[in-house]
């Protein structure tokens, strides 16, 4: 690796003159500077990180809290693509980015006194099981500059995806192709994300003057297909099944459709379903599922611009709330269904 000392070598100066020379000190002529700026980069002279860091006061590291429960990790279609938007903003303005844990050399340590050993910048936090949880709480209450996603707290400012319009935008398609009976499996209640679709479905259900009967709404996990299979059964079962069934995500849509297709029913001839998030395999599919793609690595992308920002010039950072729309995809899941169909027996 190239020094401080090999350049001065190479440009018969003094280290001191160097150093002085890449700091962009006055003492020296402005022809000293570029040439011996000139010998460094020819060189691939790069600065060493610590000694930066003593410089300036800052790493130059971003830490990200990312906690998946459902356990598909980095895999998670959803959050790789955020992680990714996230890592080539960061990387692109200078910064790396590093995961946080709760975890030093088998000792328990909070997420705070990690990201202050580290010395990271900021906190991205991505993913996480628990946003009320004590120690989460407190590295948002914290001086640390931190931006969440897909979660609203007072001190920090907040990447969304627009989940309100989502809902609305999904419904009111499969309202224009005729369906009245709809039902909403829906993801689990403590979850900031399911509040706000939640919200917006039975606002928009409402708006069109539609009847949201309570055995058409119900609850299960993120990205399982057992629960969402084990709904379907049931929604099928009632005497007034839905003509349409709107899954948390494209993942756990899976499970209600091959309860579908296991009874021999056709989609969306027997019935329709709609799915969220867009993910590659909901457009694999036969029929190509309807869903709503978000726009991940803008999510990503955002939260690193926003954060570095605030970072840089926390004299004028403000706690924002910052909406990403997704994308209606109107795939062939969801059919019209005539009025018949829509009558309670």
């Amino acid at each position: 690796m190239v020094s401080i000392k090999m350049i001065a070598q190479h440009c018969g100066v003094s280290t001191a003159t160097v150093s002085k020379a890449l700091n962009g000190q006055q003492d020296i002529s402005e022809e000293t500077k570029k040439r011996i700026k000139k010998a460094a980069e020819e060189l691939g002279y790069f600065p060493n990180a610590a000694a930066r860091a003593l410089k300036t006061n800052r790493s130059h590291n971003i830490g990200v809290l990312f906690e998946e429960e459902a356990g598909s990790g980095l895999t998670h279609e959803y959050f790789s693509g955020v992680l990714n938007g996230l890592k080539l903003q960061v990387e692109q303005q200078g910064y790396d980015l590093t995961f946080i844990n709760m975890y030093f050399e088998n000792r328990k340590m909070s997420y705070l006194d990690h990201v202050r050993y580290r010395n990271f910048d900021g906190v991205a936090i991505v993913c996480c099981q628990d946003f009320e949880a004590s120690e989460v709480l407190e590295l948002m209450r914290s001086d640390i500059p931190v931006v969440t996603v897909d979660y609203v707290h007072q001190n920090c400012t907040a990447v969304l995806s627009n989940n309100v319009k989502g809902i609305e935008e999904l419904v009111r398609y499969i309202y224009s192709l005729g369906h009245r009976r709809i039902a909403y499996i829906h993801g689990q209640k403590n979850s900031f994300v399911t509040k706000d679709r939640l919200a917006a479905f039975y606002k928009t259900m409402d708006d069109l003057g539609l009847t949201v009967w309570e055995e058409y709404i119900r609850e299960a996990n993120y990205l399982e297909a057992k629960g969402a299979a084990e709904h379907t059964k049931a929604l099928l079962d009632l005497q007034n099944p839905p003509t349409c069934i709107l899954y948390p995500d494209d993942t756990a849509l899976i499970g209600g459709r091959n309860v579908i297709t296991e009874r021999g029913m056709r989609i969306p001839e027997d019935i329709s379903i709609a799915g969220y998030d867009g993910i590659r395999m909901s457009q694999i599919l036969h029929p190509k599922v309807t869903t709503i793609m978000q726009n991940t690595e803008q999510i990503g992308r955002e939260a690193a611009l926003r954060l570095i920002r605030s970072i840089e010039k926390p004299k004028t950072a403000l706690v924002e709330r910052v909406v990403i729309d997704g994308i209606l995809l109107t795939g062939q899941s969801v059919g019209r269904v005539s009025e018949s169909k829509n009558e309670v027996l």
